[in-house]
């Protein structure tokens, strides 16, 4: 029998939903946020209809939210089928590739006289008279 990992990165491979607690989690997310969504709009509603012209705003924004909700609800129970998140490594523009491999020489030769410094014991840490600030 493979163990839970394994079965955990397969499921990941294959693109199986959000299961087990997590999920439970993520659906009682979305029932508090729809209810919540849903009683502000009869609030909303109910002050509209009251004379309040600011609130037709809100009668038409609570359901978008809710509209949201349920948007975010399924791309995050779905999550693991989109496949957007490979890894890749990031490019650099054409006209900016000779800079980034100067930096990397630099930062290739920062690297060797540091390493050199450490090797050797007279240079090897910094002393009160060569800190930067420092006074003599």
């Amino acid at each position: 029998m493979d163990p839970p990992e394994a079965a955990d990165a397969a499921a990941v491979r294959t693109g199986a939903r959000l299961t087990g607690s997590d999920a439970a989690k993520l659906h009682l997310t979305l029932a508090i946020g729809l209810a919540l969504c849903g009683l502000a709009f009869v609030f909303e509603l109910g002050r509209a209809l009251g004379g309040n012209s600011l609130s037709w705003a809100y009668v038409f924004e609570w359901p978008l939210f809710a509209v949201f909700a349920v948007y975010m609800w399924w791309s995050t129970l779905h999550q693991s089928r989109h496949g957007r998140h490979k890894d890749r490594r990031p490019t650099v523009a054409p006209e900016h590739v000779q800079m980034l491999k100067a930096w990397q020489d630099h930062r290739r030769q920062m690297a060797a006289t540091e390493a050199e410094m450490a090797a050797d014991p007279e240079h090897g840490s910094l002393t009160a008279e060569t800190e930067p600030g420092s006074r003599r």
